[in-house]
């Protein structure tokens, strides 16, 4: 259909003199936008020559992120997800709390007992990497997570 790949690989980009396509793809999972009504539902009927589709619908969920949109643009959210992780985490009835990040790391690799189970470590450190789409604050403090993740021990367990 004249689609180009973006450097990403799920991101597909459509021109047609100043009018533009958008087309996500993940799995089977399609967010498709473009720059006309004209243009989208021209899109749209050629894929469902192609391609046996359910109705598209507007955007609001999409990886578990909720989206939602005005005038003035999208407004991305994971806060369910984030929810849904704390409560996975058996920190539900945890408070938020503001505060600086020593950015000197005085875990150690090797310190302390390895982990019986190092899947829930390392789960939990993935879902709270995927938060940081929507989230980038807590980033380095992730990444501090996410350095033990090949071998946790019981010292890492408080970085969660």
């Amino acid at each position: 259909m004249g689609f180009v790949p973006s450097v990403s690989d799920t991101l597909f980009v459509y021109k047609d003199g100043s009018s533009t396509a958008y087309l996500l793809l993940y799995v089977d999972d399609i967010i498709l936008t473009a720059s006309s009504t004209e243009l989208l539902h021209s899109i749209i009927g050629h894929l469902h020559t192609e391609f046996a589709m359910t109705k598209l619908a507007d955007l609001h969920h999409f990886l578990r992120i909720s989206i939602t949109g005005n005038s003035d643009g999208l407004f991305l959210s994971q806060r369910q997800y984030a929810l849904d992780l704390l409560q996975r985490a058996d920190m539900s009835k945890c408070h938020s709390t503001s505060m600086l990040v020593d950015s000197k790391s005085k875990l150690s690799a090797t310190d302390g007992p390895p982990i019986d189970d190092p899947s829930e470590y390392k789960s939990i450190a993935g879902a709270l990497q995927y938060l940081t789409l929507t989230h980038p604050d807590p980033a380095y403090v992730i990444q501090q997570v996410c350095l033990f993740r090949h071998d946790p021990r019981e010292p890492h367990l408080v970085l969660i």
